[in-house]
């Protein structure tokens, strides 16, 4: 069986790619209607992408990486990472609650 290594760095916090995306917009003077023209996407899609409300998906990375001139590779990184610290963050809270609930059941062993 393949062991998993995992790199020490794990960061309290990591930005959802919209964040990146407004960033990008407001120092290109690009607001998020011309983007949505410009990449036929949905405003409303453009602004929970900004808002990190909803997932950033390879075909607008492509989309992105074509308006942008920022590869759709960069886009698809920033998303997999903030998904999966999200997931992990979910996994360790429920760990967390396991414990605390486990930690206030009094064990008695025989003797």
């Amino acid at each position: 069986m393949a062991e998993i290594q995992s790199s020490s760095y794990k960061p309290d916090l990591v930005s959802p790619p919209g964040e990146t995306l407004f960033d990008v917009l407001e120092e290109r003077g690009m607001s998020q209607a011309e983007l949505a023209e410009r990449t036929g996407r949905p405003l409303k899609t453009i602004n929970e992408i900004v808002k990190g409300k909803t997932a950033l998906t390879p075909d607008t990375a492509i989309q992105l990486e074509r308006v942008l001139r920022i590869a759709a590779e960069f886009w698809n990184q920033r998303e997999a990472n903030y998904r999966a610290f999200l997931a992990r963050s979910k996994e360790q809270q429920e760990l967390n609650s396991s414990w605390e609930l486990a930690s206030t059941v009094s064990y008695q062993g025989d003797g």
